[in-house]
C-alpha cells in the first residue's frame, strides 16, 4: 500500500516529541531534517520538500507550538494543513459541459492504466450521475487496445464507438462525436493513444484531437509507481496539451508515494482522481485532506464512510444503524454486516482506514485470510437461533457445544464473542456520536489521541458537507 513507509518515518520523527511537556527550536529542527528525509525517501519531488519543510518549520518555531502544553499534536496539525496545502487542499470536480456532451480526453504513456481507467471514469459516471456515456477507441497503435476498449465497455453495458486500425484517429473520433450528438450521449469519453516516452508525433496527433473535440477535460493518467519520472511526464503532457487534471493509477501498488505529493506543486493542476484496486469500482475521487490524513496514520473514515454507502444495502444499513444505537445489535447482523463488508475490498484495506489503525505495528503486515472468516461464520452458523439473538446466554456448556459443532477450539469461540461485545460496545458509542474513550480504545499513545482528533474532525466535515448539499438543493429548487 501507498505512504506505509512515509507514514511510519513521520509518525517516528514526530513521536520523539511526544514524551516533552516543552520542546525548543534544536527540536523542532531534528523532527524537520526527519521529515525532509522521509519526504525524499517517498521520491517527493526536491523543490517541493524543501518549501515545505521550510513553511512548516517556520510554524512550528510559533509560540503557539513552542509554549503548548501538546506540542506532539501541535505540529502534527501543521504538517497535516501543509500536506493538504501541497496536494491542492479540496477536491476538484469534473468540468461540465452547459450543453451535452461533456467531452473528456484521456491521455498518458503507455502502460499507465489509460484504457481501464477511462472504463472506470464511465462506470462512475453511469452509477453516480446516471449518465449515459459513450466511449470512443481512439488508439489504433497498441496491440488490442480496441478490443480491450469493447470488452470493457460490454461488462459495464456502456456502447463504444470504434472504426478499426485502418482510420486515423483524428477520423474515429470526428465520427465518434457525430454519433454522440445524434444519440444524445451526455458523457464522450476519447482513449487516445500513449507511447512508451513523450514525443513530437504523439504530441500531434492528440493536439489534432484537442483540437476537433474541444474536450472540456483532458486528463491525464499517471502511474504513481514510476515515482519521480510520473511528475516528469505530468510536467510534459500539461506544457504540450495543458492538461485540466490528473488521474494517478495503480496507488495500492508498492509505491512511495511521492507523485501524490509532487504533481499538484508541479504542475499547477489537480489531481482528480485515483485509482486503488483492479475492480472496475476502484476509482475515487482525490481529497487532498483525507490523504493527508491517511500519511499521517489517521486513517480516512470520510471514504471509509462513502465505500460503505455504495456497496451496503441502505435500507439494511438503516435497520444496522437503529441496532447499534439500541445497543440491539446480534449475531445475526454481525454476519450481515461482515458479508456486506466484504463486498468493499480486502478486510486489510479496510482496518487501515480506521483512525488509530494505519500504522499500528500488530497490523504492518495484517493479511486476512478468507478462511478465518469462514471460521466465524462456521461458529456462528453453530449457535441456536436464541443464542444469536441473545449473545448474554453463553455459559461454559454453550460455548462448548458450539466448539464442537463447528470444529473449532474452545479459546477461539470465547474470543470471537468476547471481540464481538466490545465491537458492540464501540458502534453504540459510535452510532450516538461519542467519541469520548476512542483514544484509549486505540492506544493512549499519540496515535489514540490522533484517533480522537480524526475522528471528530470527520464527524464536523460530515456535518458540513451535509449542510452543504442541503442548500444546494434549495437553491435548485
Amino acid at each position: 500500500m501507498a505512504f506505509e513507509g512515509l507514514t511510519e518515518r513521520l509518525q517516528n520523527a514526530i513521536g520523539k516529541l511526544r514524551k516533552k511537556g516543552k520542546i525548543s527550536e534544536a527540536d523542532v529542527r531534528e523532527v524537520m531534517r526527519e521529515i525532509r528525509l522521509a519526504l525524499l525517501e517517498a521520491d517527493v519531488n526536491f523543490q517541493v520538500v524543501k518549501d515545505f519543510v521550510k513553511t512548516v518549520r517556520t510554524r512550528a518555531i510559533g509560540a503557539e507550538v513552542l509554549e503548548s502544553l501538546t506540542p506532539a499534536q501541535q505540529i502534527v496539525k501543521i504538517v497535516n494543513d501543509e500536506l493538504t496545502k501541497v496536494m491542492g487542499e479540496e477536491a476538484v470536480e469534473l468540468n461540465k459541459s452547459d450543453k451535452i456532451p461533456t467531452i473528456i480526453m484521456m491521455v498518458g504513456l503507455q502502460g499507465a492504466g489509460k484504457t481501464t481507467t477511462l472504463g472506470k471514469l464511465a462506470l462512475k459516471l453511469k452509477s453516480e450521475k446516471n449518465a449515459r456515456p459513450l466511449m470512443i477507441a481512439g488508439d489504433i497503435y497498441r496491440p488490442a487496445a480496441i478490443d480491450q476498449l469493447q470488452i470493457l465497455g460490454k461488462s459495464i453495458d456502456i456502447p463504444v464507438f470504434a472504426l478499426g486500425t485502418d482510420i486515423s484517429p483524428v477520423e474515429i473520433v470526428r465520427q465518434g462525436l457525430a454519433l454522440a450528438a445524434e444519440k444524445k450521449n451526455d458523457y464522450v469519453l476519447i482513449d487516445t493513444a500513449g507511447r512508451l516516452q513523450i514525443d513530437e508525433l504523439l504530441m500531434d496527433e492528440l493536439a489534432q484531437i484537442k483540437e476537433l473535440a474541444q474536450p472540456n477535460e483532458i486528463l491525464l493518467t499517471v502511474d504513481a509507481m514510476t515515482g519521480q519520472n510520473a511528475v516528469e511526464v505530468a510536467k510534459g503532457f500539461n506544457e504540450q496539451l495543458d492538461v485540466t487534471g490528473v488521474v494517478l493509477t495503480k496507488l495500492d501498488g508498492d509505491t512511495r508515494g511521492g507523485a501524490a505529493l509532487s504533481i499538484r506543486a508541479v504542475t499547477g493542476k489537480p489531481i482528480k482522481f485515483i485509482g486503488q484496486g483492479e475492480k472496475m469500482t476502484d476509482l475515487d475521487v482525490f481529497y487532498p485532506d483525507r490523504m493527508s490524513s491517511r500519511i499521517l496514520g489517521m486513517g480516512d473514515m470520510l471514504t471509509l464512510i462513502e465505500k460503505a454507502q455504495q456497496d451496503f444495502d441502505e435500507k439494511k444499513a438503516q435497520q444496522m444503524q437503529e441496532k447499534m444505537r439500541e445497543n440491539s445489535f446480534d449475531f445475526n447482523d454481525f454476519i450481515d454486516q461482515m458479508e456486506q463488508v466484504q463486498k468493499m475490498g480486502p478486510m486489510e484495506d479496510i482496518i487501515k482506514m480506521i483512525p488509530g489503525m494505519a500504522n499500528n505495528p500488530a497490523l504492518k503486515n495484517l493479511k486476512v485470510d478468507p478462511k478465518d472468516i469462514d471460521h466465524i461464520k462456521a461458529v456462528v452458523y453453530s449457535m441456536t437461533d436464541k443464542e444469536r439473538e441473545n449473545p448474554d446466554l453463553f455459559n461454559p456448556s454453550r460455548r462448548r457445544r458450539i466448539a464442537a459443532g463447528s470444529g473449532r477450539p474452545i479459546h477461539e469461540v470465547n474470543r470471537m464473542i468476547k471481540q464481538f461485545n466490545e465491537m458492540k460496545k464501540m458502534m453504540s458509542k459510535v452510532s450516538k456520536g461519542n467519541f469520548e474513550g476512542m483514544d484509549g480504545m486505540f492506544g493512549n499513545g499519540l496515535s489514540g489521541k490522533l484517533a480522537k482528533m480524526s475522528m471528530n474532525s470527520m464527524a464536523r466535515k460530515n456535518k458540513k458537507r451535509k449542510l452543504k448539499r442541503l442548500k444546494n438543493k434549495k437553491r435548485k429548487k
